[in-house]
């Protein structure tokens, strides 16, 4: 009886590690992620560190934190606030606890606590716990202590030994919710696989983290988070939005029988996908880290004329260099992807933050008429589909297109179910075909899409050019004529409007016959949107959700499933860009707007509050 009062079963938690940049918390929250992940939980994180490259050791500037919410059944968010965490420091502490429920769990490392930690992390007294009027659980172990007593015979230096202590937090955190530490094992035999001793050392010092709290009953009860939803059988891998999107495109050159080129100069959030890319030559994928922004468009626009699927990643400050290639490839009418990872702006802004403030630029940010698709991911897993739609387009439609992530879904990982890439739509390249011959020029369209047809540079009999000056619709040869020019112009913004007659209707979420308020979202914030909206409808509300993912040209259903609601709020990490887009396209259409930009992810309880009392004015 006593056995079975101290395990709770739980339908959903959130764990929170916070430390030092250094203490290795984005290590420790991806393990214990992938740990839940392969019992079947799902998971949803939120990696949350600092821009600086190494910020002073306990000052309140380099706190880098890791959140991940766990749940029996479905998880759309990183959770609001966080029932466990793990404050590896004063600092962590003092900037963390603000994320921690009342009711929560806190897990210190006591030897972290002396009067120079304090200092450092500007608390005026010695008691960190009153100073901060702190009323959870507080659980102090000596972390750094015990690592040093563990792997005191290790040969391993004292710096070495202490880099260990996260894994120690870990085999705590694993104990308290009752994960088996072995799939943690297995990931740091992988990590260190060239380091046999540093792994053996984090397994060990792991291992007693585990012992220390079942040894010890560091707390009152220990709990379970059974999963209570059916998967679908087949492999699955927690994933991250770049990582993602990196494979997306790597599917659709290989689904498009294309070669993949990556042309791109490192920018956060976005480098993780050139690095993620960088790893798969033998796929026939080409990357490049080039000298600046604008040559690593520039060398893609260059790969896409010479037939390559072609790629070109980057972040909002990025993009502004990069528009001169960019359009570019307008006039030129070339296939490219352009991923912008969202980041807080303008200027450097928030690089390690997230935001959703590029949307117009992504819309309208190049000189002349500069029509572009533009494409959002929802999630860290819809990436991978969101880059291969962005592909297809490309390729098919003979056009650059932009892909909006941000920084919140590009580092956030969810648990994903590898796809079978035979069930994925075609992507077929409108290549010039033998019969053209004699009769063909640059700008021959495919009536149907408005495409122009490539012709791939050594193509028998189809040698031509090209370029940055508005050519002739009927030769292809440089044109200053203003009847062509026009012409040019609307033909190239045709192409993009066709676009809407192969993307997938707007669909609406929860009661879309009868909803009193319909919510409208975009991008990364669906997770967060459709919390709410959960939320709201467990309370008696009718709400419904429309989540738009593709942005420009807008699904064709738009304008006739908006006006079916008499409230609709717009909620967006902006001050208002797709409210205004949605006004422009859809004359007369009045909705209410929801507007932060903080870089952090909505919090839910916040988002039901304000649309409940737009239900009540």
């Amino acid at each position: 009886m006593a056995d079975e009062m101290m395990v709770k079963e739980l339908e959903q938690v959130v764990v929170r590690f916070s430390g030092d940049s250094g203490d290795g918390m984005q290590l420790a929250g991806n393990i214990f992620s992938n740990v839940s992940a392969n019992v079947g939980n799902d998971i949803c994180t939120f990696p949350d560190y600092p821009a600086d490259i190494r910020a002073p050791q306990g000052s309140l500037t380099g706190v880098s934190g890791f959140q991940v919410h766990i749940g029996a059944g479905k998880v759309y968010t990183p959770g609001d606030k966080c029932n466990v965490l793990v404050a590896m420091n004063p600092a962590a502490l003092k900037t963390q606890v603000q994320f921690c429920r009342p009711d929560g769990l806190i897990i210190t490392d006591s030897d972290s606590f002396g009067a120079k930690d304090l200092e450092k992390a500007l608390f005026t007294t010695d008691n960190p716990f009153d100073e901060l009027n702190i009323v959870q659980d507080v659980i102090e172990v000596p972390i750094s202590s015990m690592c040093k007593e563990s792997l005191k015979d290790s040969g391993l230096d004292n710096k070495s030994i202490l880099r260990c202590k996260n894994m120690f937090a870990l085999g705590l955190v694993c104990w308290l919710f009752n994960r088996d530490v072995k799939i943690a094992e297995e990931m740091l035999r992988e990590k260190f696989a060239k380091k046999p001793q540093i792994a053996d050392a984090n397994i060990k010092v792991l291992n007693d983290g585990y012992n220390y709290g079942h040894n010890t009953h560091a707390s009152t009860s220990t709990y379970r988070i059974e999963s209570k939803d059916p998967k679908a059988k087949g492999l699955y891998t927690d994933i991250n939005g770049n990582k993602a999107t990196a494979y997306g495109m790597i599917a659709a050159a290989e689904k498009a029988g294309l070669e993949l080129y990556l042309g791109s100069y490192p920018i956060t959030p976005a480098t993780d996908i050139l690095h993620e890319l960088a790893k798969h030559k033998s796929l026939g994928v080409k990357t490049v880290q080039c000298e600046d922004e604008i040559a690593g468009c520039a060398s893609a626009v260059g790969a896409a004329f010479a037939g390559d699927l072609a790629v070109t990643t980057t972040s909002g400050p990025g993009v502004c260099l990069k528009s001169e290639a960019m359009n570019l490839a307008v006039i030129a009418e070339l296939p490219l992807v352009v991923v912008n990872v969202q980041r807080g702006g303008p200027s450097t802004g928030l690089p390690t933050k997230s935001e959703q403030g590029d949307l117009l630029q992504a819309l309208y940010g190049r000189n002349g008429e500069s029509p572009m698709p533009v494409i959002a991911a929802t999630s860290p897993t819809n990436c991978f589909d969101s880059a291969y739609m962005a592909c297809k387009i490309a390729v098919e439609h003979m056009t650059p297109v932009v892909l909006l992530t941000d920084a919140f879904i590009a580092n956030g990982s969810a648990a994903w179910h590898l796809p079978k890439l035979e069930e994925y739509p075609t992507i077929t390249p409108p290549y010039v075909t033998p019969d053209m011959q004699g009769d063909w020029t640059p700008f021959k369209r495919n009536d149907e899409t408005g495409a122009r047809y490539w012709a791939v540079p050594g193509t028998e009999g189809f040698m031509h050019r090209i370029g940055g000056l508005e050519k002739s619709n009927a030769t292809g040869v440089i044109s200053t004529d203003p009847e062509n020019h026009d012409l040019m112009t609307r033909l190239r913004q045709a192409k993009v409007d066709k676009i809407a007659d192969i993307i997938p209707a707007l669909e609406i979420e929860g009661d879309k016959d009868d909803a009193d308020l319909l919510i409208v979202g975009w991008g990364g914030t669906y997770g967060n949107l459709h919390a709410a909206m959960d939320e709201m409808r467990n309370e008696g509300r009718k709400v419904a959700l429309a989540q738009f993912q593709y942005i420009n040209p807008l699904p064709k259903n738009t304008a006739e499933e908006l006006k079916k609601y008499k409230r609709i709020v717009v909620a967006e990490q902006n001050l208002g860009q797709f409210a205004g887009y949605l006004r422009m396209q859809i004359p007369g259409l009045m909705v209410s707007q929801f507007n932060e930009v903080k870089g952090q992810p909505f919090v839910t309880t916040e988002l039901v509050e304000a649309f409940t009392k737009l239900l009540e004015d």
